[in-house]
């Protein structure tokens, strides 16, 4: 049962929330924080997300469960709103930083006052620097940004067009000192505008759940019996699966199933990953 509403003490902030050099004064949670030990990720992106962005939102934060991992957004429509149920999905804590107050008759946007109930209902929070009946207006969701930002271990953009309010958030991650991590995204997809340009500026590249952890210092789960990481889905899945003895390429494509296409892609990204290797014409794994 989630526990009512209460006001923090700066040294109850989650995170290292306290530590920024604009920090809330005040701080009103609804619901459960995670243990202390636990890995805050911001994920944050277009109100109009694009299926692509809404599949990758999906898959990324689907690969982290079971991890000590809380997925924090801001309840708004688009990659909000799909990084929290994604997170509900996969059993994994989950926070949400509204604009407005916390009070159930203000909570905005009102299209998501269920999606806040069930946040509460699986043991999340909400959290907001606003009076409890605050009605959110726009200035609001600039600075509760900070507040997102401020909290996290990391932050991923999975989409950003060159006027999202993303880009605020994703700046002040290197104002925070945060790791920023970017989905990237097709050459002229608008949506890829913010992450392309974080790219190009240092954020770190992420295609699958296993580079978050890894950027969270976060060990994969192991596979006992042979000593490698868990997080593989789709073609890479298939392809390690079907080497349980060495095998010719041409021969594992076969027995795969897969398309050529897209068997060789998934060969030459777990080459990469130190998974697999030829040797003397036949691949096996490491």
């Amino acid at each position: 049962m989630a526990l009512g509403l209460r006001q923090l003490t700066p040294a109850e902030y989650p995170g290292a929330l306290k530590e920024i050099p604009d920090a809330p004064e005040r701080l009103w949670v609804f619901g459960s924080l995670p243990p202390a030990d636990t890995k805050l990720l911001a994920v944050v992106g277009s109100r109009a997300l694009s299926r692509y962005g809404k599949e990758a939102c999906e898959k990324l934060i689907a690969g982290l469960a079971g991890y000590p991992i809380s997925i924090v957004s801001g309840l708004a429509l688009g990659a909000d709103a799909c990084a929290h149920k994604a997170a509900l999905a996969a059993g994994l804590h989950t926070i949400a930083v509204p604009g407005s107050g916390l009070a159930d008759a203000v909570i905005y946007p009102r299209t998501n006052a269920g999606l806040a109930k069930d946040i509460l209902a699986s043991g999340g929070a909400l959290i907001s620097e606003q009076e409890p009946e605050h009605v959110a207006r726009p200035e609001d969701f600039p600075s509760r940004n900070r507040i997102m930002a401020g909290m996290a271990d990391g932050i991923l953009v999975i989409e950003a067009s060159e006027k999202s309010g993303t880009l605020i958030t994703a700046r002040l991650a290197t104002e925070y000192n945060r790791e920023l991590m970017c989905l990237p995204h097709r050459i002229g997809d608008p949506h890829g505008f913010g992450p392309h340009l974080f790219i190009r500026l240092g954020a770190a590249l992420v295609s699958e759940p296993a580079h978050i952890l890894e950027i969270l210092n976060i060990p994969p789960r192991m596979d006992s019996a042979a000593g490698v990481a868990l997080r593989l889905e789709g073609a890479e899945e298939t392809l390690y699966r079907a080497l349980g003895t060495p095998l010719a390429r041409d021969e594992l494509i076969r027995i795969s199933g897969l398309p050529a296409g897209d068997a060789l892609t998934a060969l030459v990204a777990l080459e990469l990953r130190g998974l697999i290797k030829e040797e003397f014409g036949a691949w096996h794994r490491t």
